[in-house]
């Protein structure tokens, strides 16, 4: 079990890549949208004789369009994100049952958890919200940078977990940061592609900002990424700082002491607290706001590689399986 888990992690990263390519296929060769072009047809007026006049879409007279390839494309990058978090899961399962655990006990396992609730709540927006699609080029590379380096840096045999892990804890507090760091993920995305697409419709023509000409309109990217912080925060702040105290006074008799692994999730939840306040004050520019969010992702990354590879610490379980 162990070594297919291996095997489906590597055909995963390579349908992550496959639905990347789709993606950038889409986003390079096709139109914004069907809805966009929609928006923006030009009418005709028909006139008759004593009659007002009708506006007609000028796409309504003349002969059908072609068929989009770059939608075919994007469709197709679709449905190789599915396959791909299908392969993801089996990848998880088979991990637990080598394990004969639940599959989140070390760095490897945990980035492998991270990126699937990551993966499951871009496929439920894209569901929600069609028009957003243009965004998984930069999800499904995100997917495959985290799944890459868990393989290249984190990996980690399958085997039982140390005992300071052997508490129903594991399972309360662990489960809440994966789903919290999952979506935090996928948050961090729009969030990014925000700022871009602000820069873009200000008239910034040099790169990252070119980017910004076929995503979405700049403001359905920043309430995107509202909905995706304010329904995370919660989890995390549950996971973080009720249930991560409460499991260190049950196996190591204090609530805080300093820990790195602490310390950057406190910092995490500091910043995105400061997010939400940022961008529930009409004051502080949307811009402003957005910073914060991708400032608390980085945090967060700092926690899961950072702490993890170059600090010492009861949290420091890495290598541990």
């Amino acid at each position: 079990m162990a070594e297919l888990s291996n095997q489906l992690m590597a055909v995963t990263v390579l349908a992550y890549l496959a639905a990347m390519v789709c993606y950038a296929a889409e986003y390079a060769f096709g139109d914004k949208s069907h809805i966009g072009r929609a928006a923006t047809r030009p009418a005709r007026q028909l006139v008759g004789a004593g009659a007002p006049a009708i506006e007609v879409p000028a796409d309504d007279l003349a002969e059908p369009p072609k068929r989009d390839g770059g939608v075919l494309l994007g469709r197709i990058g679709v449905g190789l994100n599915w396959l791909a978090f299908a392969l993801h899961i089996g990848t998880v399962v088979t991990r637990g049952i080598a394990a004969g655990r639940m599959p989140w006990g070390n760095m490897y396992e945990f980035i492998l958890d991270v990126t699937l609730v990551g993966s499951a709540v871009w496929l439920g927006v894209l569901t929600r919200k069609p028009a957003v699609r243009h965004l998984g080029l930069f999800v499904a590379l995100t997917l495959v940078v985290l799944l890459g380096t868990a393989g290249l840096i984190a990996y980690t045999p399958a085997g039982p977990l140390v005992p300071a892990l052997q508490s129903y804890w594991f399972f309360i507090h662990v489960t809440t940061i994966i789903l919290s760091s999952g979506i935090f993920l996928v948050g961090a995305v729009p969030a990014a592609m925000f700022l871009i697409r602000s820069g873009h419709d200000q008239g910034k023509r040099s790169f990252p900002y070119t980017l910004g000409a076929k995503v979405p309109a700049a403001a359905i990217l920043e309430r995107l990424t509202f909905r995706m912080h304010a329904f995370a925060f919660p989890l995390f702040t549950f996971g973080a700082l009720i249930a991560g105290p409460l499991w260190a006074e049950a196996s190591w008799g204090r609530y805080w002491g300093w820990d790195p692994k602490e310390v950057w999730a406190f910092i995490s939840w500091v910043v995105y607290a400061c997010y939400l306040h940022a961008r529930a004050t009409p004051s502080i520019k949307r811009t402003t706001a957005t910073w914060i969010a991708l400032i608390g992702f980085a945090t967060m990354l700092m926690n899961l590689f950072g702490v993890n590879l170059f600090f010492e610490g009861l949290h420091s379980y890495a290598n541990a399986g």
